[in-house]
């Protein structure tokens, strides 16, 4: 086939050019005309796509509605007319305590895809957490109940899985470490419990840090992400999962082109430990900073690549291998750490109990150090021996750091601070405040998290729990009631 470009003398020699670098622009919707190698194709693999049908098609099946229900308690003086602090609150309590409402349900909506034939589905853990009741819709109709496999809220991922009488379509997950920025992404989602909806955009940015946890990797993306969108697939245009969209930038709470989706290599990662149904993380037993022109300057640095040690954990394998406050990290397991936020990742997924080499620069000499990794304590109570689910305190705790000590402006520079406490919870009902330093549980002291976790775990529902407080340079008690 021959094609015959003439462009018309005319017009002026601008527009000429223009029209005639149209014309060849139209020749790329011709194959049998151009031959691409080389760079070439690869430009053209990433090129507009005409249309997306067939991704979609391809995907629909795959992609999940959750719908989750969790009964939200009420306590006391919570559902006054007035709020809390109604000053008629008595009179309400004495003649219509027993018509107050106690609690209500609570539905959140979001996504997730189907991973295997067995019924995995990933989604994020804001999706299903604290869920009495989660329910999976299938884009043919098919709905079942679904159980959580396992979560993270470090990262905010979550499994479920559903039994499933009929066949399913997992999703392939592909390499998100060979996203590049520029590259056309789709997502699909249930935005407004809309079902399952297709928006395309591409990849705004990569390595985003949002403020939300230790392990910020976000894949930046200008695809509409809505809410419930969250646990939904990103998509590369060869239909593979390259991110789990979690999470927008919004002051209206619609998508205004900035969207966030967790690496799919991250929940790659993570898969084998959530699917028995935990989470552990490797301990080095550091605080870290980044290294600044004035700090690279300081300490005679020859760039500021690495995490620069602000603190070492007492105790810890850091300590105990002997590095030291003032070190710069540079390499941790022969992998290079050109950041600090590359630390906290990598030291994550490190198995615990493996021996690793740490090199770091100390007043400018480098030296390694052997570390065998700790595991990371939460700040979770962990399950108790007996099988039964631990009461829900309904607050959150932090080792004390000097760092957080002057951020807080606490008295103290270690123990365990009260970090964040759930509106309507028993610990909210009880007075507990962030910022409360908990000095003893049932009149014994508590001097660290891993204190405080042996402790609280040894409490069942019913229980109650006096707890010896510092707030703001004055001590009180307070008792918990654990209400099942």
């Amino acid at each position: 086939m021959t094609i015959d470009i003439r462009c018309p003398k005319t017009i002026s020699r601008t527009l000429r050019a223009l029209v005639c670098l149209a014309a060849v622009w139209g020749l790329a919707a011709v194959p049998s005309v151009i031959s691409l190698s080389g760079n070439q194709a690869f430009a053209a693999s990433r090129a507009v796509p005409t249309s997306f049908t067939e991704l979609a098609k391809k995907a629909s099946p795959s992609v999940v509605n959750i719908r989750s229900q969790r009964v939200v308690k009420s306590h006391g003086r919570s559902q006054m007319p007035f709020g809390p602090n109604d000053p008629f609150g008595d009179f309400f309590e004495w003649f219509f305590r027993d018509q107050m409402p106690r609690g209500h349900k609570q539905q959140s909506l979001g996504t997730g895809f189907i991973i295997d034939t067995d019924g995995y589905i990933l989604t994020n853990n804001h999706v299903v957490e604290k869920a009495d009741e989660i329910k999976v819709k299938l884009d043919d109709g098919r709905e079942y109940n679904a159980s959580i496999i396992g979560r993270d809220p470090k990262t905010d991922l979550a499994l479920i899985r559903i039994e499933s009488d009929g066949p399913l379509v997992p999703m392939t997950l592909g390499d998100s470490d060979k996203l590049e920025v520029g590259e056309w992404v789709v997502a699909i989602g249930n935005p407004f419990g809309l079902g399952n909806t297709v928006t395309a955009g591409i990849v705004s940015a990569k390595y985003r840090q949002i403020g939300a946890g230790s392990y910020d990797n976000f894949i930046q993306t200008d695809a509409s992400i809505n809410p419930g969108n969250s646990g939904g697939p990103l998509l590369n245009i060869s239909g593979d999962v390259v991110g789990i969209n979690t999470a927008i930038f919004s002051q209206t709470g619609g998508s205004i082109g900035i969207g966030f989706a967790i690496p799919i290599n991250m929940a790659k990662e993570l898969l084998p430990q959530l699917k028995r149904g935990k989470v552990v993380r490797g301990w080095l037993g550091v605080m870290i900073q980044k290294i600044t022109p004035e700090l690279k300057d300081k300490l005679k640095l020859k760039d500021e690549h690495g995490a620069l040690v602000s603190g070492v954990t007492s105790g810890g394998p850091a300590e105990k291998s002997g590095i030291e406050r003032g070190d710069v990290i540079v390499a941790f397991d022969d992998k290079k750490i050109e950041e600090m936020k590359d630390l906290p990742y990598i030291v994550g997924t490190t198995p615990v109990g493996k021996v690793v080499t740490v090199e770091v620069i100390r007043k400018g000499k480098k030296k390694s150090f052997e570390v065998e990794i700790g595991k990371l304590e939460g700040a979770e109570a962990p399950k108790t021996s007996s099988g039964e689910e631990s009461p829900d305190f309904g607050f959150a705790v932090e080792e004390i750091t000097p760092e957080l000590a002057a951020r807080w402006r606490l008295p103290v520079t270690s123990g365990v601070v009260v970090s964040q406490v759930e509106s309507g919870s028993p610990a909210q009902e009880a007075g507990l405040k962030p910022g409360d330093i908990i000095l003893e549980i049932d009149q014994e002291p508590v001097k660290d998290l891993v204190g405080f976790n042996r402790m609280i775990a040894s409490y069942k529902e019913g229980d109650t729990i006096l707890f010896l407080l510092n707030r703001r340079d004055a001590t009180l008690y307070l008792t918990l009631k654990l209400e099942p």
